[in-house]
């Protein structure tokens, strides 16, 4: 797909900044394994896609110096493919290792011509904290994205460029490599909203015995923040290191931008070190109210044992087989002997009332 210059004119096109806080695209029509390539020039953009065998080499444009090139490999997962569809930009065998590990660390390496950058991204599915592993590669006109599977998260980045291609252009690749960080970290904003959400829901249940599981739920909580922000950290990392001009790759008029996402990623850091802190004490509060549980039922137990004990040892003593025991003989000995329990029942349980054991 070829657009034209005036093509700008269009729904997006006066957009300077990226959309933020935007929520993933569906999935559910999106190949499992696809190749997706822009190529910005001056004056165009071509737009392409490749699915099945038509994934190759071949339909991979070399990088040009007049031009900007986005290539998005999805679900590639053969070392053999990878490497044939890479070969042209001489990318580490390190790198290569690295983009088919399902369970990288977020870091950022340079290896010279280009970068590497490895992220992780998180949702909720089926009420369970998952991740997924984002790589991009940043080349001095290029970069290349790995995802394992769609995820629908780049898809705003990819309509964006569609209608702002000249602005992209004449700020060049490194700003292109800020969009991404910047969608892969405003991503967190959802999933961390999502997680404030789930901790609410679960603090109105702390003094209902409805969920059982209320532990455990708390507990899971409790590591998903640990998760959350144990990838957060090197994100963090990653953005502060490029802005302290690690890498020459990213310019200095590209760094007021990645100021931003520095504080979007200490602002999410933040959050959920304040959601950890709710998650604990719930934790807390829960174990206490179980306690508090425990202590009155045990006082209940208290009180009825307390209750029983004088009656059984009423029965207790008249129950013993001695003939010497004049009262057994008397007509009226098991009245006032129904009554005298009676009286201690009712004397004990005054008692407990005024004492607030009741």
């Amino acid at each position: 797909m070829n657009i034209p210059p005036h093509a700008s004119s269009n729904k997006l096109a006066q957009t300077h900044s990226l959309p933020s806080l935007a929520h993933r695209s569906n999935v559910s029509d999106m190949p499992t394994q696809s190749l997706s390539i822009i190529r910005i020039t001056s004056r165009q953009l071509h737009s392409h896609s490749y699915t099945g065998a038509d994934i190759s080499n071949k339909n991979i444009p070399a990088p040009t110096k007049d031009s900007l090139t986005w290539i998005h490999l999805i679900g590639i997962t053969d070392n053999e493919q990878l490497h044939q569809l890479l070969q042209t930009f001489n990318i580490h065998e390190l790198a290569m290792e690295d983009i088919l590990s399902r369970k990288q660390r977020p870091k950022i390496e340079n290896y010279g011509h280009y970068l590497f950058v490895a992220a992780r991204v998180f949702a909720y599915k089926k009420q369970k904290l998952q991740y997924n592993q984002i790589y991009i590669i940043i080349g001095q006109n290029y970069i290349i994205t790995f995802q394992f599977e769609p995820l629908g998260l780049l898809e705003v980045i990819r309509e964006y460029i569609q209608y702002n291609y000249s602005e992209i252009y004449n700020k060049g690749i490194d700003f292109l490599a800020y969009s991404l960080l910047d969608r892969i970290v405003d991503d967190y904003f959802v999933t961390v909203d999502e997680f404030d959400n789930r901790v609410e829901g679960l603090d109105k249940q702390l003094f209902s015995n409805k969920n059982k599981n209320l532990l455990v739920s708390i507990h899971q909580l409790k590591r998903d923040a640990i998760n959350l922000r144990r990838t957060l950290s090197p994100i963090r990392d990653i953005v502060g290191r490029i802005v302290h001009n690690e890498f020459p790759l990213f310019t200095k008029d590209i760094h007021v931008y990645l100021l931003d996402v520095y504080d979007h990623t200490q602002q999410l850091m933040e959050t959920l070190d304040s959601a950890r802190d709710t998650v604990m004490g719930m934790m807390d509060v829960h174990l206490s109210y179980q306690s508090n549980h425990l202590n009155e039922q045990m006082r209940m137990l208290t009180v009825f044992t307390i209750i029983v004990m004088p009656l059984n040892v009423l029965t207790g003593i008249y129950g013993m087989n001695f003939d010497n025991m004049p009262e057994l003989h008397w007509h009226y000995s098991y009245y006032v002997v129904l009554s005298l329990m009676a009286t201690l029942i009712i004397s004990l349980l005054t008692y407990f009332y005024r004492k607030h054991w009741l």
